[in-house]
Protein backbone atom coordinates (compact mmCIF):
# COMPACT_ATOMS: atom_id res chain seq x y z
CA UNK A 1 0.00 0.00 0.00
CA UNK A 2 2.88 2.46 0.83
CA UNK A 3 4.74 1.16 -2.30
CA UNK A 4 1.51 2.46 -4.09
CA UNK A 5 0.64 5.85 -2.63
CA UNK A 6 4.45 6.50 -3.21
CA UNK A 7 4.26 6.01 -6.61
CA UNK A 8 1.42 7.97 -6.84
CA UNK A 9 2.93 11.17 -5.10
CA UNK A 10 5.75 11.12 -7.80
CA UNK A 11 3.41 11.01 -10.77
CA UNK A 12 4.39 14.10 -13.09
CA UNK A 13 2.16 16.35 -15.49
CA UNK A 14 4.11 14.42 -18.25
CA UNK A 15 2.95 11.08 -16.46
CA UNK A 16 -0.11 11.79 -16.14
CA UNK A 17 -0.54 13.24 -19.94
CA UNK A 18 1.68 9.83 -21.30
CA UNK A 19 -1.39 7.32 -18.86
CA UNK A 20 -3.81 10.10 -20.61
CA UNK A 21 -2.87 8.63 -23.54
CA UNK A 22 -2.61 4.81 -22.48
CA UNK A 23 -5.01 3.59 -25.64
CA UNK A 24 -3.37 5.16 -27.75
CA UNK A 25 -0.01 3.58 -26.68
CA UNK A 26 -1.05 0.39 -26.02
CA UNK A 27 -2.56 0.27 -29.73
CA UNK A 28 1.56 1.62 -30.46
CA UNK A 29 2.80 -1.14 -28.54
CA UNK A 30 0.51 -4.05 -30.25
CA UNK A 31 1.60 -3.25 -33.83
CA UNK A 32 5.18 -2.73 -32.44
CA UNK A 33 4.94 -6.20 -31.06
CA UNK A 34 3.19 -8.04 -33.70
CA UNK A 35 5.30 -6.35 -36.70
CA UNK A 36 9.12 -4.88 -36.28
CA UNK A 37 8.39 -4.16 -40.15
CA UNK A 38 5.25 -1.98 -38.95
CA UNK A 39 7.14 0.13 -35.84
CA UNK A 40 10.26 0.90 -38.21
CA UNK A 41 8.10 2.58 -40.65
CA UNK A 42 6.80 4.28 -37.87
CA UNK A 43 9.69 5.38 -36.75
CA UNK A 44 11.47 6.63 -40.20
CA UNK A 45 8.82 8.42 -42.00
CA UNK A 46 7.36 7.92 -45.49
CA UNK A 47 9.51 5.96 -46.93
CA UNK A 48 9.70 4.25 -50.12
CA UNK A 49 9.62 7.67 -51.83
CA UNK A 50 8.61 6.07 -55.03
CA UNK A 51 8.52 2.27 -56.44
CA UNK A 52 11.04 0.61 -55.75
CA UNK A 53 13.23 -1.69 -58.49
CA UNK A 54 14.71 -3.66 -55.30
CA UNK A 55 13.54 -5.02 -52.19
CA UNK A 56 16.33 -6.68 -50.44
CA UNK A 57 20.18 -6.20 -50.63
CA UNK A 58 22.56 -9.10 -50.86
CA UNK A 59 26.32 -7.47 -50.29
CA UNK A 60 29.00 -9.60 -51.03
CA UNK A 61 32.10 -8.39 -49.15
CA UNK A 62 35.59 -9.56 -50.64
CA UNK A 63 37.37 -8.13 -47.49
CA UNK A 64 40.76 -7.21 -48.32
CA UNK A 65 40.93 -5.47 -51.39
CA UNK A 66 40.55 -7.99 -54.16
CA UNK A 67 42.98 -6.63 -57.02
CA UNK A 68 40.80 -5.08 -59.89
CA UNK A 69 43.91 -6.31 -62.28
CA UNK A 70 43.00 -9.56 -61.29
CA UNK A 71 39.35 -9.93 -61.45
CA UNK A 72 37.91 -7.31 -64.02
CA UNK A 73 40.14 -4.39 -65.28
CA UNK A 74 41.86 -6.17 -67.89
CA UNK A 75 45.15 -3.99 -68.84
CA UNK A 76 47.00 -5.06 -71.58
CA UNK A 77 49.59 -1.55 -71.70
CA UNK A 78 50.30 -2.90 -67.62
CA UNK A 79 51.46 -6.11 -69.27
CA UNK A 80 53.89 -4.68 -71.86
CA UNK A 81 55.31 -2.41 -68.66
CA UNK A 82 56.25 -5.10 -66.59
CA UNK A 83 59.18 -4.67 -64.35
CA UNK A 84 59.81 -0.92 -65.72
CA UNK A 85 59.74 1.97 -63.28
CA UNK A 86 56.17 3.44 -63.10
CA UNK A 87 56.11 6.34 -64.94
CA UNK A 88 55.79 9.46 -61.98
CA UNK A 89 53.41 10.92 -63.42
CA UNK A 90 50.77 8.35 -62.15
CA UNK A 91 52.02 8.04 -58.70
CA UNK A 92 53.49 11.86 -57.64
CA UNK A 93 51.60 13.34 -54.57
CA UNK A 94 49.27 10.58 -54.80
CA UNK A 95 48.34 8.20 -51.69
CA UNK A 96 49.88 5.28 -51.07
CA UNK A 97 50.11 2.74 -48.15
CA UNK A 98 53.17 0.40 -47.51
CA UNK A 99 54.87 1.53 -51.34
CA UNK A 100 55.49 5.19 -49.73
CA UNK A 101 58.93 6.19 -50.68
CA UNK A 102 60.09 3.03 -52.24
CA UNK A 103 61.09 3.04 -56.11
CA UNK A 104 57.78 1.62 -57.86
CA UNK A 105 57.52 -0.58 -61.00
CA UNK A 106 54.86 -1.85 -62.77
CA UNK A 107 53.34 -5.28 -62.32
CA UNK A 108 51.84 -7.43 -65.22
CA UNK A 109 47.96 -8.86 -64.30
CA UNK A 110 48.81 -12.42 -63.33
CA UNK A 111 45.78 -14.39 -65.66
CA UNK A 112 44.68 -14.07 -68.47
CA UNK A 113 41.28 -12.65 -69.31
CA UNK A 114 38.59 -13.83 -71.29
CA UNK A 115 35.23 -12.49 -72.93
CA UNK A 116 32.19 -13.83 -71.69
CA UNK A 117 28.13 -13.82 -72.75
CA UNK A 118 26.36 -12.16 -75.37
CA UNK A 119 28.15 -8.88 -73.72
CA UNK A 120 31.55 -9.71 -74.38
CA UNK A 121 32.70 -8.98 -70.78
CA UNK A 122 35.99 -9.17 -69.99
CA UNK A 123 36.82 -11.32 -66.75
CA UNK A 124 39.62 -13.13 -65.65
CA UNK A 125 39.97 -16.41 -66.60
CA UNK A 126 40.28 -17.59 -62.95
CA UNK A 127 36.34 -16.57 -62.70
CA UNK A 128 34.43 -18.80 -65.29
CA UNK A 129 31.43 -19.34 -62.99
CA UNK A 130 30.99 -15.61 -62.99
CA UNK A 131 31.53 -15.53 -66.62
CA UNK A 132 28.62 -17.84 -67.55
CA UNK A 133 26.48 -15.12 -65.90
CA UNK A 134 28.13 -12.22 -67.31
CA UNK A 135 25.33 -10.95 -68.56
CA UNK A 136 24.13 -10.51 -65.70
CA UNK A 137 26.34 -8.32 -64.55
CA UNK A 138 27.27 -4.64 -64.45
CA UNK A 139 30.61 -4.61 -63.76
CA UNK A 140 31.73 -0.93 -62.44
CA UNK A 141 35.43 -0.19 -63.37
CA UNK A 142 35.84 3.44 -62.10
CA UNK A 143 35.39 2.89 -57.97
CA UNK A 144 36.96 5.21 -56.17
CA UNK A 145 36.85 5.42 -52.09
CA UNK A 146 39.24 8.06 -49.69
CA UNK A 147 40.23 5.43 -47.01
CA UNK A 148 43.34 3.38 -47.93
CA UNK A 149 43.76 1.22 -44.79
CA UNK A 150 41.48 -1.86 -43.99
CA UNK A 151 39.43 -0.33 -41.20
CA UNK A 152 38.58 3.06 -42.11
CA UNK A 153 37.99 1.79 -45.76
CA UNK A 154 35.39 -0.41 -44.60
CA UNK A 155 33.80 2.11 -42.38
CA UNK A 156 34.24 4.64 -45.48
CA UNK A 157 32.66 2.10 -47.47
CA UNK A 158 29.78 0.94 -44.81
CA UNK A 159 28.76 4.45 -43.75
CA UNK A 160 29.84 6.79 -45.83
CA UNK A 161 32.51 8.52 -43.44
CA UNK A 162 35.52 7.46 -41.78
CA UNK A 163 34.51 8.47 -38.83
CA UNK A 164 33.68 5.39 -36.20
CA UNK A 165 30.26 5.38 -34.73
CA UNK A 166 28.02 6.31 -37.66
CA UNK A 167 25.05 4.10 -38.56
CA UNK A 168 25.88 1.46 -41.18
CA UNK A 169 24.03 1.00 -44.67
CA UNK A 170 22.46 -1.76 -43.68
CA UNK A 171 21.06 -0.17 -40.65
CA UNK A 172 20.30 2.88 -42.81
CA UNK A 173 17.80 0.38 -45.07
CA UNK A 174 16.52 -1.17 -42.48
CA UNK A 175 15.62 2.37 -40.48
CA UNK A 176 14.18 3.45 -43.51
CA UNK A 177 12.36 0.48 -45.04
CA UNK A 178 11.61 -2.14 -42.13
CA UNK A 179 11.93 -5.51 -42.42
CA UNK A 180 10.11 -8.05 -44.09
CA UNK A 181 10.73 -10.55 -41.93
CA UNK A 182 8.43 -10.57 -38.47
CA UNK A 183 11.46 -13.52 -36.95
CA UNK A 184 14.19 -13.03 -38.45
CA UNK A 185 16.67 -9.68 -38.03
CA UNK A 186 16.05 -7.23 -40.50
CA UNK A 187 19.86 -7.01 -41.21
CA UNK A 188 21.74 -10.30 -40.99
CA UNK A 189 25.93 -10.56 -41.48
CA UNK A 190 27.94 -13.73 -42.47
CA UNK A 191 31.67 -13.75 -42.26
CA UNK A 192 34.10 -16.57 -43.65
CA UNK A 193 37.78 -16.87 -43.58
CA UNK A 194 38.99 -18.04 -46.76
CA UNK A 195 42.49 -19.28 -46.79
CA UNK A 196 44.18 -17.21 -50.02
CA UNK A 197 45.58 -14.24 -48.13
CA UNK A 198 45.94 -12.50 -44.92
CA UNK A 199 42.53 -12.60 -43.08
CA UNK A 200 41.95 -8.92 -41.76
CA UNK A 201 39.72 -8.39 -39.10
CA UNK A 202 36.55 -7.53 -38.99
CA UNK A 203 34.61 -5.23 -36.47
CA UNK A 204 31.14 -5.67 -35.15
CA UNK A 205 31.05 -1.87 -35.54
CA UNK A 206 30.97 -2.14 -39.45
CA UNK A 207 26.88 -3.49 -38.80
CA UNK A 208 25.98 -0.80 -35.87
CA UNK A 209 23.18 1.45 -36.20
CA UNK A 210 25.40 4.32 -34.58
CA UNK A 211 22.91 7.26 -33.62
CA UNK A 212 19.97 5.48 -34.98
CA UNK A 213 17.98 3.39 -32.43
CA UNK A 214 19.72 -0.01 -31.69
CA UNK A 215 17.03 -1.99 -33.36
CA UNK A 216 18.31 -1.14 -36.31
CA UNK A 217 22.22 -3.17 -36.16
CA UNK A 218 23.11 -6.01 -38.20
CA UNK A 219 22.78 -8.94 -36.08
CA UNK A 220 25.56 -11.62 -36.78
CA UNK A 221 25.40 -15.34 -37.41
CA UNK A 222 27.83 -17.62 -36.41
CA UNK A 223 29.36 -20.51 -38.37
CA UNK A 224 29.74 -22.71 -35.17
CA UNK A 225 27.29 -23.87 -32.38
CA UNK A 226 24.48 -21.54 -31.78
CA UNK A 227 24.32 -19.23 -35.14
CA UNK A 228 23.19 -16.61 -32.67
CA UNK A 229 24.29 -16.64 -29.03
CA UNK A 230 21.33 -18.19 -26.69
CA UNK A 231 18.66 -19.00 -29.37
CA UNK A 232 18.09 -22.00 -27.52
CA UNK A 233 16.99 -22.91 -24.18
CA UNK A 234 18.81 -24.06 -21.91
CA UNK A 235 17.21 -27.63 -20.20
CA UNK A 236 14.36 -27.26 -18.35
CA UNK A 237 13.51 -24.36 -19.80
CA UNK A 238 9.92 -24.38 -22.38
CA UNK A 239 8.84 -22.45 -24.65
CA UNK A 240 6.13 -21.75 -22.71
CA UNK A 241 7.54 -20.79 -19.60
CA UNK A 242 9.93 -18.18 -22.09
CA UNK A 243 6.59 -17.01 -23.58
CA UNK A 244 5.85 -16.10 -19.81
CA UNK A 245 9.11 -14.64 -19.52
CA UNK A 246 9.34 -11.85 -22.62
CA UNK A 247 5.58 -11.28 -21.60
CA UNK A 248 6.28 -10.25 -18.75
CA UNK A 249 9.70 -8.33 -19.19
CA UNK A 250 7.83 -6.80 -22.15
CA UNK A 251 4.67 -5.53 -19.81
CA UNK A 252 7.28 -4.20 -17.48
CA UNK A 253 9.21 -2.09 -20.14
CA UNK A 254 5.70 -0.82 -21.82
CA UNK A 255 4.64 0.58 -17.76
CA UNK A 256 8.07 2.47 -17.81
CA UNK A 257 7.63 3.66 -21.30
CA UNK A 258 5.25 6.41 -21.26
CA UNK A 259 7.18 7.98 -18.28
CA UNK A 260 10.35 8.04 -20.08
CA UNK A 261 9.46 7.85 -24.02
CA UNK A 262 12.54 6.34 -24.40
CA UNK A 263 13.53 4.21 -27.73
CA UNK A 264 15.73 2.04 -26.25
CA UNK A 265 12.76 0.68 -24.42
CA UNK A 266 10.54 0.30 -27.72
CA UNK A 267 13.62 -1.43 -29.16
CA UNK A 268 13.79 -3.80 -25.85
CA UNK A 269 10.29 -4.88 -26.17
CA UNK A 270 10.92 -5.27 -30.24
CA UNK A 271 13.83 -7.90 -29.46
CA UNK A 272 12.74 -9.30 -26.45
CA UNK A 273 9.94 -10.52 -28.92
CA UNK A 274 12.29 -10.93 -32.04
CA UNK A 275 14.56 -13.26 -29.93
CA UNK A 276 11.64 -15.25 -28.94
CA UNK A 277 10.35 -16.13 -32.57
CA UNK A 278 14.07 -16.79 -33.24
CA UNK A 279 14.42 -19.60 -31.51
CA UNK A 280 12.29 -21.55 -34.15
CA UNK A 281 13.16 -19.35 -36.91
CA UNK A 282 16.64 -19.63 -36.52
CA UNK A 283 16.98 -23.49 -36.09
CA UNK A 284 15.29 -24.12 -38.98
CA UNK A 285 16.93 -21.49 -41.14
CA UNK A 286 20.16 -23.11 -40.54
CA UNK A 287 18.88 -26.54 -41.41
CA UNK A 288 19.63 -26.67 -45.23
CA UNK A 289 19.04 -30.59 -44.99
CA UNK A 290 15.48 -30.05 -46.99
CA UNK A 291 17.24 -28.61 -50.02
CA UNK A 292 17.71 -30.68 -53.11
CA UNK A 293 21.31 -31.69 -53.75
CA UNK A 294 21.47 -30.23 -57.24
CA UNK A 295 20.98 -26.88 -55.48
CA UNK A 296 24.07 -27.92 -52.82
CA UNK A 297 26.37 -28.78 -55.85
CA UNK A 298 25.38 -25.71 -57.64
CA UNK A 299 26.53 -23.23 -54.60
CA UNK A 300 29.38 -26.16 -53.87
CA UNK A 301 28.98 -27.16 -50.18
CA UNK A 302 27.53 -29.65 -48.05
CA UNK A 303 25.84 -27.43 -45.95
CA UNK A 304 26.04 -24.65 -43.57
CA UNK A 305 29.81 -24.93 -42.52
CA UNK A 306 30.60 -21.50 -42.13
CA UNK A 307 32.58 -21.53 -45.70
CA UNK A 308 31.49 -18.61 -48.03
CA UNK A 309 29.81 -21.17 -50.66
CA UNK A 310 27.78 -22.06 -47.37
CA UNK A 311 26.70 -18.56 -46.54
CA UNK A 312 25.79 -17.61 -49.83
CA UNK A 313 23.09 -19.95 -49.94
CA UNK A 314 22.11 -18.93 -46.33
CA UNK A 315 21.81 -15.71 -47.89
CA UNK A 316 19.24 -16.62 -50.38
CA UNK A 317 17.35 -18.50 -47.50
CA UNK A 318 17.58 -15.02 -45.74
CA UNK A 319 15.98 -13.47 -48.57
CA UNK A 320 13.12 -15.43 -49.67
CA UNK A 321 12.66 -15.24 -45.34
CA UNK A 322 12.06 -11.34 -45.82
CA UNK A 323 15.49 -10.40 -44.60
CA UNK A 324 16.37 -6.73 -46.01
CA UNK A 325 20.02 -6.83 -45.82
CA UNK A 326 21.93 -9.19 -46.13
CA UNK A 327 25.69 -9.12 -45.39
CA UNK A 328 28.65 -11.39 -45.96
CA UNK A 329 32.40 -10.87 -45.43
CA UNK A 330 34.68 -13.25 -47.01
CA UNK A 331 38.19 -12.40 -45.10
CA UNK A 332 41.67 -13.36 -47.10
CA UNK A 333 41.80 -10.94 -50.18
CA UNK A 334 44.74 -9.02 -48.66
CA UNK A 335 47.90 -9.96 -50.93
CA UNK A 336 50.29 -7.44 -50.38
CA UNK A 337 52.39 -10.80 -51.31
CA UNK A 338 52.06 -14.17 -53.46
CA UNK A 339 49.03 -13.23 -55.38
CA UNK A 340 49.56 -15.15 -58.00
CA UNK A 341 49.09 -18.29 -55.95
CA UNK A 342 46.76 -16.00 -53.35
CA UNK A 343 44.16 -15.62 -56.41
CA UNK A 344 43.88 -19.01 -57.62
CA UNK A 345 42.91 -19.87 -53.82
CA UNK A 346 40.44 -17.30 -53.33
CA UNK A 347 38.67 -17.72 -56.41
CA UNK A 348 38.37 -21.39 -55.89
CA UNK A 349 36.80 -20.14 -52.70
CA UNK A 350 34.04 -17.65 -54.29
CA UNK A 351 33.79 -18.12 -58.08
CA UNK A 352 30.99 -20.82 -58.08
CA UNK A 353 28.99 -19.54 -55.32
CA UNK A 354 29.22 -16.00 -56.37
CA UNK A 355 27.32 -16.97 -59.85
CA UNK A 356 25.19 -20.19 -58.14
CA UNK A 357 23.67 -16.97 -55.62
CA UNK A 358 22.79 -14.98 -58.92
CA UNK A 359 21.80 -17.87 -60.64
CA UNK A 360 19.41 -19.39 -57.91
CA UNK A 361 17.83 -15.77 -57.49
CA UNK A 362 16.87 -15.94 -61.16
CA UNK A 363 15.65 -19.38 -61.29
CA UNK A 364 13.18 -18.68 -58.64
CA UNK A 365 11.90 -15.46 -59.71
CA UNK A 366 13.86 -13.05 -56.84
CA UNK A 367 16.89 -11.46 -59.16
CA UNK A 368 14.18 -8.84 -60.11
CA UNK A 369 13.65 -7.56 -57.11
CA UNK A 370 17.55 -8.18 -55.06
CA UNK A 371 20.19 -5.99 -55.41
CA UNK A 372 23.13 -7.96 -55.86
CA UNK A 373 26.32 -6.68 -54.90
CA UNK A 374 30.42 -7.71 -55.11
CA UNK A 375 33.72 -6.17 -54.04
CA UNK A 376 35.78 -4.62 -51.86
CA UNK A 377 36.84 -2.05 -49.73
CA UNK A 378 39.50 -0.98 -52.26
CA UNK A 379 41.47 -2.71 -55.20
CA UNK A 380 45.21 -2.94 -55.71
CA UNK A 381 48.16 -0.87 -56.87
CA UNK A 382 49.86 -1.35 -60.31
CA UNK A 383 53.05 -1.75 -59.09
CA UNK A 384 54.56 -4.44 -57.62
CA UNK A 385 55.05 -4.82 -54.18
CA UNK A 386 57.83 -7.92 -53.91
CA UNK A 387 55.21 -10.50 -55.10
CA UNK A 388 52.03 -8.90 -54.54
CA UNK A 389 50.13 -5.36 -54.80
CA UNK A 390 49.71 -2.90 -52.22
CA UNK A 391 46.29 -1.20 -51.25
CA UNK A 392 44.68 1.37 -53.58
CA UNK A 393 41.69 3.61 -53.53
CA UNK A 394 41.65 5.60 -56.95
CA UNK A 395 40.24 3.14 -59.12
CA UNK A 396 38.77 -0.42 -58.50
CA UNK A 397 36.09 -2.58 -59.76
CA UNK A 398 32.97 -4.06 -58.13
CA UNK A 399 30.07 -5.71 -59.97
CA UNK A 400 25.98 -5.42 -59.65
CA UNK A 401 23.46 -7.17 -60.74
CA UNK A 402 19.65 -7.69 -60.22
CA UNK A 403 17.18 -5.03 -58.72
CA UNK A 404 16.96 -2.86 -61.26
CA UNK A 405 20.85 -2.98 -62.66
CA UNK A 406 21.43 -3.11 -66.36
CA UNK A 407 23.17 -6.61 -67.06
CA UNK A 408 26.21 -7.36 -69.29
CA UNK A 409 27.34 -3.72 -69.12
CA UNK A 410 30.91 -2.58 -68.19
CA UNK A 411 30.13 0.89 -66.61
CA UNK A 412 33.53 3.26 -66.40
CA UNK A 413 37.27 2.75 -66.70
CA UNK A 414 40.83 3.42 -65.32
CA UNK A 415 43.89 5.10 -67.28
CA UNK A 416 45.98 2.54 -68.96
CA UNK A 417 47.85 1.49 -66.16
CA UNK A 418 44.98 1.01 -63.77
CA UNK A 419 45.96 3.84 -61.11
CA UNK A 420 43.15 6.53 -62.01
CA UNK A 421 39.73 6.25 -62.41
CA UNK A 422 39.31 8.40 -65.59
CA UNK A 423 35.98 7.96 -67.04
CA UNK A 424 32.71 7.63 -65.62
CA UNK A 425 33.63 7.74 -62.45
CA UNK A 426 31.95 6.35 -59.04
CA UNK A 427 32.47 7.63 -55.66
CA UNK A 428 31.61 5.18 -52.84
CA UNK A 429 28.59 8.64 -51.98
CA UNK A 430 27.39 7.57 -55.63
CA UNK A 431 27.29 3.72 -54.74
CA UNK A 432 25.31 4.55 -51.94
CA UNK A 433 22.88 6.96 -53.82
CA UNK A 434 22.05 4.55 -56.11
CA UNK A 435 21.62 1.70 -54.14
CA UNK A 436 19.00 3.69 -51.80
CA UNK A 437 17.30 4.86 -54.91
CA UNK A 438 16.88 1.06 -56.16
CA UNK A 439 15.12 0.54 -52.87
CA UNK A 440 12.62 3.71 -53.68
CA UNK A 441 14.67 5.86 -51.38
CA UNK A 442 16.05 9.57 -52.51
CA UNK A 443 19.14 9.34 -50.65
CA UNK A 444 18.79 13.26 -49.79
CA UNK A 445 15.77 12.89 -47.45
CA UNK A 446 16.85 9.41 -45.29
CA UNK A 447 17.76 11.61 -42.77
CA UNK A 448 18.14 11.05 -38.89
CA UNK A 449 18.45 14.48 -36.80
CA UNK A 450 21.19 13.98 -34.03
CA UNK A 451 23.41 16.21 -32.09
CA UNK A 452 21.26 19.34 -34.10
CA UNK A 453 22.22 18.07 -37.48
CA UNK A 454 20.23 16.23 -40.08
CA UNK A 455 22.59 13.46 -40.77
CA UNK A 456 22.39 10.90 -43.70
CA UNK A 457 24.20 7.85 -45.29
CA UNK A 458 25.32 10.36 -48.51
CA UNK A 459 26.54 13.12 -45.68
CA UNK A 460 25.87 16.24 -48.47
CA UNK A 461 27.49 14.36 -51.40
CA UNK A 462 26.50 11.83 -53.85
CA UNK A 463 24.84 11.06 -56.96
CA UNK A 464 22.51 8.25 -58.86
CA UNK A 465 24.11 6.52 -61.52
CA UNK A 466 21.35 6.86 -63.65
CA UNK A 467 23.65 4.69 -66.28
CA UNK A 468 23.74 1.51 -65.30
CA UNK A 469 19.94 1.65 -64.36
CA UNK A 470 17.77 -0.94 -66.04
Amino acid sequence: MFFHDEAALRQTRRTFLGQGMAGLGSVALASLLNSPAAQAEVASGAFPNFAPKAKRVIVLCQAGGPSHLETFDEKPELKRLDGQPMPESFTKGQPIAQLQGQKLKCFAPRFDFNRYGESGQSIVSLFPKMGAIADQLCIVNSMVTEQINHDPAHTFMNTGTSISGRPSMGSWVQYGLGSEADDLPGFVVLTSIGKGGQAQPIAARQWHSGFLPSRYQGVEFRSAGDPVLYVNNPPGITAGRQRDVVDAVNQMNALRQPTLDDPEIATRIAQYELAFKMQTSVPSLMDVSGEPQHILDMYGTKGADGTFAANCLLARRLAERGVRFIQLYHRGWDHHGGIERSMQICASEVDQASAALVTDLKNRGMLDDTLVVWGGEFGRTPMAQGNGRDHHIKGFSIWMAGGGIQGGLKYGKTDELGYNAVEDVMHVHDFHATMLHLLGINHEKLTFRHQGRDFRLTDVHGRVVNEILA
